[in-house]
């Protein structure tokens, strides 16, 4: 009797190594995020004070873990892995919104990213959806805010709609464009050699 039970594709497994360099990924970011946290609030204030709203402009320092593991291991929940471990681990180290929190917001940014390179199937690597899983992770960053902490504020009125549009941005610049180029760099390095995206 044959076997017909379909197995994963290959190129979608996970190895250990894949494991590894994820989870590093992840206490990098964490650590940075924890750094994020602790010097944000005076970079927030000036930008609500400059216009309400435009504090997402420094969100996307704290969503970058996803899509750099993504476009850098190339398998099926990286982005989410990276993300959340990074989140559970700053909130061990202790931020000023709690472990809770910075667990379930991890979740959601994972998850935007992740989004995009499941449509994918995987399989498309560029700058282009780089920066568009930045962007979704940071509209996720948005919508937790207003779910958990901003339910009096009008979603679409002018703070919402800035709120989201600067989030965004943040997400597309900080956890999109700028990690494509950290992966070209590393790439450069040989040190993804192992990995389809350093081939």
């Amino acid at each position: 009797m044959s076997n017909n039970i379909a197995k994963p594709k290959s190129h979608l497994r996970w190895r250990v190594a894949d494991i590894a360099v994820a989870s590093a990924i992840a206490v990098v970011s964490a650590v940075i995020y924890w750094v994020v946290s602790a010097f944000s609030t005076v970079p927030w204030n000036f930008l609500e004070y400059t216009l309400p709203g435009l504090a997402g402009l420094i969100n996307g320092l704290w969503l970058f873990a996803g899509p750099l593991a993504a476009i850098i291991v190339r398998k099926p929940g990286a982005a989410l892995y990276a993300e959340v471990l990074a989140g559970v681990i700053e909130g061990f180290m202790g931020n000023i919104w709690g472990i809770l929190d910075t667990y379930l917001i991890a979740i959601v940014q994972g998850v935007g990213a992740e989004i995009v390179f499941l449509i994918l199937l995987y399989k498309h690597w560029n700058i282009w959806y780089a920066t568009l899983a930045g962007a979704i992770s940071g509209v996720g960053s948005w919508a937790f805010s207003f779910v958990k902490n901003l339910q009096g504020i009008d979603l679409l009125g002018s703070y919402g709609i800035t709120y989201l549009i600067s989030s965004a941005v943040s997400g597309a610049v900080f956890a999109g464009i700028l990690m494509w180029f950290l992966y070209k760099g590393i790439r450069k390095t040989g040190a993804l050699s192992s990995f389809a995206s350093g081939r």
